[in-house]
């Protein structure tokens, strides 16, 4: 094992420049924990490079002195993909300051931007030549590009625009051994062998450290409307959503599914939110429609919607959002829910997919087994219904030992997991696998996937430098 000697410390120092790094405990101390503090470690030093070159330097070190690396963007992930392990031998690459809006572009509709770039700030770039950049996760103040490429992030736009990886042109890269491969194209069509940049998005820094990218952009919506619909359950929410998409020509930009427990938790711990619907429903979904004019008539065909829907028995009733400020209000209630959680102690977490038309079935078989493992379980299940993604949270029981209830993680997680490959899905839509899911993938991939998987690694990263321990075994 490398014992990081003070030599390469001090080389990796001067590859950084003086404002490049830190040793402090406290400057340390929010790289070492993970978002929900399931995973802490230790590092020798947390590196910041200002440049592609600075970057391309300490891999260059790295690599002759077999020092591993770990690098992290904004650290809001869930599955310890940015956390070192607890030896600390590692050192973390932070890419805050790699933080410039280098171009935008309303022509070509693309936005070339830093990896160490907020979301929300790549957002108000797009927002500030007319456009839109539809990636909308709740971290989204905090979290960066690069992580959100090196995770493929999904959000609530997902259905509309596609995953992370659909929104990518081209990719600047920085590879284990130091070299930087610039792919920073722009070209909506290049048929010309191998697409290189899909290798690192959703990698979570294992094959390279992606340093910038090219994005692309969309008009902004001129109408958008939203409405908070009750239905009769799980299977009316499916059938409406097709209904939606058949009857708006395509324009349903969010479809959130939120159950009346998710809900109740957020009225009860997230301050100034309310209920718009006059009563309590088991089941509601958010739906948002977006059109390129002011003038495209989606409220009318909103209305249209839902009125078919109360005739076909799938709607129970409905609020409209009026204004801005009331569509924000119901947005608040689904972006609320993770966060409403954790007051109520325990919870398990579950970020699968299933074929959309499989997500009832899921929901009910997944339900009924937690609850026969788990007496009084509290299952909170919600999420992007549009794309197939659910997020399926069993909550400790009322009164329950949190530490003993969260002891039964990896069985709840083999049930319910279990289920979702059974019906054609996969353990993770989302977060993707860093330390958390790194040997459960092992049991629904094939061995053939793995060993491709292993392969790649062997050839982007043979001395096994790069976020070691994540994604695969060692």
């Amino acid at each position: 094992m490398n014992d990081l000697s003070p030599t390469i410390l001090e080389r990796l120092k001067a590859a950084v420049g003086p404002k490049g790094w830190t040793t402090d405990p406290l400057e340390m101390a929010p790289h070492l924990a993970e978002n929900r503090d399931l995973y802490r470690g230790r590092a020798a030093m947390v590196l910041k490079p200002a440049t592609t070159a600075e970057v391309a330097a300490v891999l260059r070190l790295c690599h002759e002195t077999g020092t591993k690396l770990v690098p992290q963007g904004g650290n809001t992930g869930l599955v310890g993909g940015g956390i070192p392990f607890e030896g600390g031998d590692e050192i973390v690459l932070s890419l805050a300051r790699m933080n410039r809006i280098r171009s935008t572009d309303p022509l070509d509709n693309t936005i070339t931007v830093e990896a160490g770039c907020i979301l929300a700030n790549v957002q108000a770039a797009a927002d500030a030549v007319d456009r839109l950049f539809p990636l909308r996760i709740g971290s989204e103040g905090t979290c960066q590009i690069g992580g959100n490429l090196s995770t493929n992030a999904g959000g609530t736009a997902v259905l509309h625009y596609g995953n992370t990886r659909d929104l990518v042109l081209g990719l600047e890269v920085v590879l284990a051994d130091g070299q930087v491969w610039d792919g920073l194209r722009a070209l909506r069509k290049d048929n010309t062998g191998y697409d290189l940049k899909q290798l690192f998005i959703g990698a979570e820094g294992t094959l390279g450290v992606i340093t910038a990218a090219v994005l692309k952009l969309f008009p902004k919506p001129r109408d958008v409307q939203t409405a908070l619909v009750a239905v009769r359950d799980v299977a009316a929410a499916v059938e409406l959503l097709s209904s939606a998409r058949t009857i708006s020509g395509d324009q349903v930009t969010a479809f959130e599914l939120m159950p009346r427990i998710g809900l109740d938790y957020v009225l009860r711990h997230i301050p100034g939110t309310v209920d718009p619907l006059p009563r309590a429903y088991d089941w509601t979904v958010l739906i948002e429609l977006s059109g390129g004019r002011p003038d495209s008539g989606l409220r009318q065909t909103l209305e249209a919607l839902l009125a078919d829907g109360l005739e076909r028995g799938q709607v129970l009733d409905a609020v409209l959002a009026a204004s801005e400020a009331q569509a924000r209000a119901i947005w608040k209630l689904r972006d609320s829910m993770s966060e409403a959680q954790k007051p109520e102690g325990g919870s398990i977490k579950h970020d699968i997919s299933v074929p959309v038309s499989r997500i009832p079935d899921f929901i009910a078989r997944a339900t009924r087994a937690v609850e026969a493992l788990i007496p009084g379980v509290r299952i909170v299940a919600f999420g992007h219904i549009g794309d197939g993604n659910v997020h399926f949270n069993p909550s400790q029981p009322v009164g329950a030992d949190k530490e003993r209830f969260l002891a039964q993680w990896e069985s709840v997680n083999r049930i319910v997991h279990d289920i979702a490959a059974e019906l054609g899905g996969s353990i993770s839509a989302e977060h993707g696998l860093g330390r958390m899911k790194r040997e459960e993938i092992t049991h629904y991939k094939s061995a053939l996937e793995i060993e491709m998987m292993r392969s790649l690694k062997r050839t982007l990263d043979p001395k096994g430098i790069l976020n070691p321990g994540k994604v695969l075994s060692p």
